[in-house]
């Protein structure tokens, strides 16, 4: 179970994990629900502009909770009787803006299909809280709200995810039979943790980075980071809701996907369906493309506004056939995707190196080594100094702060930069220089211990009580410093 933890914690945890997202205002109260024509009511967004051979309508549905969305449908301009339709999911996004996804909707109602594509909320979602069941709920009142909408064949809708949508789309697939089918797009049969941490981890290792940065201080970031309440969603485990979908399943990979591991969650997916005794999927992976699908000119670090050829076609061909009665059987087509590393498990803490823990030890290493020179300097000014019991104890105090918040500040820059484009700095034998240098100097530290210890003890005659308690303290500090740097990899090579 996620902790919840007190505001100071939770503070210094959110210091260690990313800057802080200010929360997205709700938006003004919407109008009651139903649908309309362009133009809309000045409370919804004004309506896209779209190519003359579509046309565009504004809608309203009623969301997880009853609150109100706000879409757009997308159709051939050229009347049918009774068209498939598709709801769009969006990936992982404060408020996403429903032009965001425009070129798929623009691209698939091009198939002939009916397509929904809605703004994201906002209220109940950020970067640190978000629910996959109420995006599930938004999701089916979509569904309901395509189902309803003149031309559309009620019992041939469906729902297409995006990334996160890759966890939102089944989940709400297999809470409804109203769902006619699923298309999933760089989607993942792992927790939302592990995939991060492959994310950021791989980015680096594309830098060139590798030793204990990336096999174990980034893991153990996003460890603590999850633990302390701040990683939505960590530990979904998408396997049980994959085998409760029944419906036809499509599922797209870019062959350079950066952002989810596109070797491993293949079989993760299609063994979670088969377990559930569905094997009406068909698995493609189209090469050139990103983790949107899009068109990647250099490996799927920049997405080119185009779908990648053939994946819009894909998807309103495979609509026709699994609406017609017609579904597949177990299809695996395409190159084999890049993936540089295997992705490794991020399994909840143990008490010892859970959150709570990790804030205490940061707390302690904060007060002792920042208490002994504030200590020297107040004797200093009150005429009072005395020779320290050893100059190993100043390399101590000095040392730890410098390791403790510097090696929290690279770490922040390596978890804002390694998902794309790492930025490690020089490198020396796959080792990043600035982390080499953190590691010499908690080497330093844990010498220094010893070595302040080793001379209070052999002082002459009896300590004060004041400097007992100085020195007490920095040793606790040291004490403790030696198995937290051994924890984080500062100590490993």
């Amino acid at each position: 179970m996620r902790r919840t933890l007190p505001a100071a914690t939770a503070a210094l945890c959110l210091l260690l994990a990313a800057p802080a997202a200010a929360a997205t205002a709700s938006p003004p109260a919407a109008p009651p629900s139903g649908t309309r024509s362009s133009p809309a009511a000045p409370s919804a967004a004004s309506p896209p502009a779209v190519p003359a051979d579509l046309t565009a309508t504004e809608v309203s549905f009623r969301g997880d909770g009853g609150r109100t969305m706000h879409g757009t449908v997308l159709a051939p301009a050229a009347p049918a009787p009774a068209r498939p339709g598709l709801v769009l999911v969006h990936g992982a996004g404060d408020a996403t803006p429903r032009t965001k996804l425009m070129g798929e909707a623009v691209a698939f109602a091009r198939e002939g299909v009916a397509v929904l594509v809605y703004d994201k909320r906002s209220e109940g979602y950020s970067r640190f809280r978000r629910s996959y069941a109420q995006l599930a709920g938004d999701a089916l009142g979509a569904v309901a709200a395509l189902r309803a909408r003149p031309g559309v064949d009620p019992a041939k809708v469906g729902l297409w995810g995006l990334s996160e949508g890759g966890w939102v789309a089944p989940l709400a697939a297999s809470r409804s039979r109203d769902v006619a089918f699923v298309v999933i797009v760089g989607a993942n049969g792992m927790t939302p943790l592990r995939q991060q941490a492959w994310a950021v981890t791989s980015g680096l290792r594309r830098a060139g980075v590798s030793g204990s940065v990336v096999d174990r201080t980034e893991p153990t970031l996003y460890r603590a980071i999850a633990d302390g309440g701040l990683f939505p969603e960590p530990h979904h485990d998408p396997g049980p809701v994959l085998a409760g979908v029944d419906q036809p399943v499509l599922a797209v990979w870019g062959t350079h996907d950066l952002l989810t591991p596109p070797r491993e969650n293949p079989p993760l997916i299609a063994g979670a369906l088969e377990k559930g005794g569905n094997r009406n999927y068909t698995f493609r992976f189209f090469p050139g493309a990103d983790h949107a699908a899009h068109q990647t000119p250099d490996g799927g670090v920049t997405r080119l506004p185009g779908l990648t050829p053939g994946y819009a076609e894909l998807v309103g061909s495979w609509i026709g056939e699994v609406t017609a009665g017609r579904p597949p059987t177990a299809q695996v087509s395409g190159p084999e995707p890049v993936q540089i590393a295997q992705s490794t498990p991020v399994d909840p803490p143990a008490w010892w190196e859970s959150a709570p823990v990790q804030v205490a030890a940061l707390a302690l290493f904060l007060v002792a080594f920042t208490a002994y020179p504030v200590t020297a300097l107040v004797r200093r000014l009150r005429g009072r100094s005395r020779a320290p019991v050893s100059r190993a104890a100043g390399l101590l105090s000095a040392g730890g702060l410098t390791v403790v918040l510097g090696g929290f500040s690279y770490l922040f820059h390596l978890t804002l930069t390694s998902v794309k484009l790492a930025a490690p700095g020089p490198l020396l034998a796959g080792r990043p220089l600035p982390w080499l240098a953190l590691q010499l100097l908690a080497a330093a530290c844990v010498i220094a211990t010893a070595r302040t210890a080793l001379a209070w003890r052999r002082a002459p005659g009896p300590t004060p009580r004041g400097e007992r308690v100085r020195l007490g303290l920095l040793l606790t500090g040291g004490a403790v410093f030696l198995p937290w740097a051994v924890y984080w990899g500062l100590l490993l090579p």
